[in-house]
């Protein structure tokens, strides 16, 4: 049932968390105002107990080796499914392989989950605290859209939703006045990201050209003359998504001519789809277009204005999938 694979997603939805984070500053004046030293706010990954544990195990601040204020920390806490994003299961795509586009792969729709993730802010001056919160809020209104990479091997750049749920402060000033002092801010975030199964050659098992010969006479070691048909797949939809042009008119189910809003994308001799039905291009007077209507077994339908008109093309013979519904384009030489 199941194939090894390993997208990274999860950890490059991490990696990429911690990123927004990495390049916080706090400035420290005196009492004129003038700035006496400006601190790059540390952040690392780590449970925030984790740190509070050595401020309380080394909480001289003349030792050289005691944990330094401010700094952050970021925890990846849980995830689960969202319905809400729930997409059709069996629905796949195929693009073109990225390194050399000589491959076409396809990939089922990819699987919502919510991603969460505590920021922990620990400082020993409030004014600290306050300079980094106030320098991350503004971005989260209360969403920030981080660009991920989700899957490597075919490119897929998505903009994962990243949400800020709540803010708690906690004052850990207990004990007699040579005690350290944390202030810990936890902000909460949702990171709405997308798990994606693996990605496997959409070309797998299909034929690309077929040949047969045919020979005159008998003898077939001196035939004189040789005949070959070559048929090779041929899409009957278009998989770029790119519309060449709209009807300009209403098309009803027996029209056969067609009048569109430009020609310069279409040529004679071709196939083109409006919705889902196929139609052949035999001419071109003008603007308007003579077609077959209800090409490979499809259905003549009526058409808006409006209507987005497709050329199918050699970039969709490619992107053929398996399991895909195709004609042949034939050739005799």
């Amino acid at each position: 049932m199941f194939e090894y694979f390993y997208n990274e997603i999860l950890r490059r939805t991490i990696v990429s968390f911690g990123t927004l984070f990495n390049s916080l500053t706090v400035k420290q004046t005196n009492s004129s105002d003038n700035v006496i030293n400006t601190i790059r706010v540390p952040l690392s990954y780590g449970p925030t107990q984790k740190f509070l544990a050595r401020l309380e195990q080394q909480a001289d601040l003349n030792k050289a080796t005691a944990i330094t204020l401010p700094r952050m920390a970021f925890e990846f806490t849980g995830m689960t499914y969202d319905s809400a994003r729930k997409v059709t299961t069996t629905q796949q795509y195929t693009v073109k392989d990225p390194d050399d586009g000589s491959e076409s792969k396809k990939i089922y729709m990819p699987v919502p989950y919510n991603m969460q993730f505590e920021l922990s802010i620990m400082t020993k001056l409030n004014d600290d605290a306050l300079q980094i919160v106030e320098q991350i809020l503004p971005y989260f209104q209360p969403a920030y859209n981080l660009t991920v990479e989700l899957v490597d091997s075919i490119q897929e750049k998505r903009d994962i939703p990243v949400i800020l749920e709540n803010i708690t402060m906690q004052d850990d000033y207990d004990g007699d006045f040579t005690t350290r002092r944390v202030l810990l801010y936890t902000l909460r975030f949702t990171a709405k990201t997308y798990l994606f199964g693996p990605a496997t050659s959409a070309t797998k098992d299909i034929i690309k050209k077929s040949t047969i010969s045919y020979l005159t006479g008998t003898d077939i070691s001196n035939a004189t003359r040789e005949l070959s048909y070559s048929s090779v797949p041929r899409a009957i939809k278009n998989y770029t998504g790119d519309a060449a042009t709209t009807v300009s008119e209403d098309i009803a189910k027996t029209n056969k001519i067609i009048e569109v809003e430009s020609v310069s994308g279409l040529t004679a001799k071709s196939y083109i789809t409006i919705d889902d039905e196929e139609l052949f291009i035999s001419s071109i007077t003008g603007n308007k277009i003579t077609v077959k209507r209800a090409q490979d077994k499809t259905t003549a339908t009526e058409h808006l204005r409006g209507a987005e008109v497709h050329v199918i093309n050699a970039a969709d013979n490619v992107l053929i999938a398996e399991g895909d519904d195709f004609g042949f384009s034939g050739t005799i030489t």
